[in-house]
């Protein structure tokens, strides 16, 4: 291990220790994400699907979200020996790198532009609210339901 190496993770010990002293909840992050509004465009009352439409699409939603998991993670398996070949022939497979046509913000090179220009901090924003569903069978509610609904700003929709 170098001296600089050394020197720097000494100074993350030092720089954590001191804030977990003067505020140690700016160290902890919430686990619990906003609930943000709903976006334009949702149902109004008098188009809501039935609830089995609803079902069936949250169910093949999930459905969809699991399979993408399961590719992601076969495809990071596959990758470790992959990522490794040189180009060429290998079997019947040709390996070759490309270059890739999308392109992605520089954040580094704007925050040296605005460093350089006195322009504060990159302004940043918020992503897109995620989309979450949660299987409630298996859940059996607490009567009353209302409150307990209100409390956590759920709609309840009679089946």
């Amino acid at each position: 291990m170098t001296v600089r190496r050394s020197a720097v993770q000494l100074f993350r010990t030092v720089t954590h220790a001191v804030r977990s002293v003067i505020d140690p909840a700016g160290l902890v992050r919430s686990t619990a994400p906003a609930v943000v509004a709903d976006p334009e465009g949702t149902y109004t009352a008098s188009e809501m699907p039935g609830v089995e439409t609803i079902e069936a699409a949250a169910a093949e939603y999930v459905q969809a979200g699991d399979a993408r998991r399961a590719a992601d993670r076969l495809k990071r398996r596959s990758s470790k020996v992959l990522d490794r070949l040189p180009a060429g022939l290998h079997g019947r497979w040709l390996v070759e790198r490309v270059e890739s046509s999308r392109t992605t913000v520089d954040l580094d090179s704007i925050r040296a532009t605005y460093k350089r220009l006195g322009l504060g901090e990159v302004p940043m924003r918020q992503c897109a609210p995620s989309l979450r569903l949660t299987d409630l069978a298996p859940v059996e509610l607490p009567e009353p339901v209302a409150p307990v609904a209100a409390e956590h700003g759920a709609l309840l929709v009679a089946a």
